[in-house]
């Protein structure tokens, strides 16, 4: 491993993810607003402990009541006199529908001077949730989406038919209230219909994209699931009020900052990646490959979102299996290397934020007997960074705003 090269990546990943936190996001989102009434608080998603507790230090006695729904682990430590509560992530489980009810119950009989201030990041589609259909069947349609690689707004059209809180219904349950939600996208364009399926805002999807969706993957649906998706979701909300605060454009633009001055000229060839994760690791190891040899020091950047395709039994995630597939093309480029990371610091499910090849390392698992082509196979990129010091482990960032991929051509 090229330990300068390591030491750039991890200095890249740092300062990318320090600029996209959403505590000074949320604190811009709320300075100078007046809430006449009561102040409930809900917070949902990846960053939800984060964003709540910016909120906390803002307003204070001001919240009333609360509850934050976040991912396992993710929770610091207490927040004023909120609820804190961890549940299962991408797919829900029993504490998601507990959490969910909670927060449900917090949010009944309020008045039209009352003020939801909804706290929404990522993750929150499976962390938010009360199904119209047995947990155990929404759990089996998520794992199906989740295996033949959908994308996550195929992912989310879907979701929302089978929930009580997603798609707009949550707005609707808090009305007559104001609904003030503030939103971390991780959703390329930023949808806001999209971002954790949509609980305070109108569905733009219909049902015969639903059912195309189901048709398309040939989801095994129950009758009960199959009518939910023929059922048209809200379509106009007359008491949400939506600010977007922080995306993977954020991102990207804090990797070039820091890709400039450790002395590469950035690029940004995207912020809106959305492919097999293998093949996004192939494609930036070709650009490698053309500008080799040019004498001068280069970043490429892609942010988004790849999705991967399961057809193995490993462990992995996508950041991590787009680092180990450049790592064939890379080989014997001196100067070279590729690393992707979720800004949440989880990929999969995994305790790594992504991973990070370069030009030595095919060679490395070479030795150690492991190809990379049969790791990919079966998904297990994981194991196979781990074998290369390849893993990056940053712990819960709390913030949640895609991934960002940067391919490193360093002059020597």
């Amino acid at each position: 491993m090229d330990q300068t090269l390591r030491n750039h990546a991890n200095a890249i990943v740092s300062a990318a993810i320090r600029a996209v936190q959403p505590d000074e996001a949320v604190n811009r989102a709320l300075a100078g607003k007046t809430f006449p009434g009561r102040v409930i608080l809900v917070a949902a998603g990846k960053a939800a402990w984060q964003m709540a507790k910016a909120a906390q230090d803002t307003l204070g006695d001001r919240i009333d009541r609360g509850i934050i729904l976040t991912k396992y682990d993710h929770v610091k430590g207490p927040v004023g006199k909120l609820i804190c509560r961890e549940a299962g992530h991408p797919i829900p489980d029993e504490n998601s529908f507990l959490g969910t009810e909670q927060a449900l119950a917090l949010t009944e009989n309020l008045t039209k001077q009352d003020t939801v201030l909804f706290l929404l990041s990522g993750g929150g589609s499976a962390l938010f949730e009360k199904p119209l259909i047995p947990g155990q069947e929404l759990q089996d349609i998520t794992s199906q989406l989740l295996a033949c690689g959908a994308e996550i707004t195929e992912m989310n059209t879907i979701r929302k038919r089978l929930s009580a809180v997603k798609g707009g219904r949550f707005a609707q349950h808090c009305a007559p209230a104001q609904v003030y939600a503030i939103v971390l996208s991780d959703i390329l364009g930023d949808p806001l219909d999209m971002i954790a399926s949509g609980p305070a805002c109108p569905d733009s999807s219909t049902c015969v994209e639903a059912l195309a969706i189901a048709e398309k993957y040939s989801l095994k649906l129950s009758a009960e699931a199959r009518a939910l998706l023929q059922q048209e979701t809200p379509k106009a909300l007359g008491n949400v009020t939506t600010q977007i605060t922080g995306s993977v454009r954020q991102l990207c633009a804090a990797a070039a900052k820091s890709c400039r001055e450790l002395g590469y000229e950035p690029v940004l060839l995207t912020d809106q990646l959305c492919c097999q994760a293998k093949e996004a690791g192939s494609f930036l190891a070709s650009v490698l490959k053309t500008h080799a040899g040019q004498g001068k020091s280069l970043a490429f950047i892609a942010g988004g979102e790849t999705v991967v395709q399961l057809t193995g039994t490993g462990l992995g995630g996508r950041n991590q299996e787009l680092a180990l597939a450049a790592a064939a093309g890379i080989e014997g480029i001196p100067g070279a290397a590729v690393f992707s990371v979720g800004s949440d610091g989880t990929d999969g499910p995994t305790d790594a934020a992504g991973g990070y090849t370069d030009y030595e390392t095919a060679a490395t698992l070479r030795k150690q007997g492991i190809q990379i082509f049969e790791v990919l196979q079966n998904n297990d990129a994981y194991h196979a960074l781990a074998c290369c010091d390849g893993l990056i482990i940053t712990g819960p960032t709390g913030t949640n705003v895609n991934d960002v991929a940067v391919a490193l051509l360093r002059n020597h």
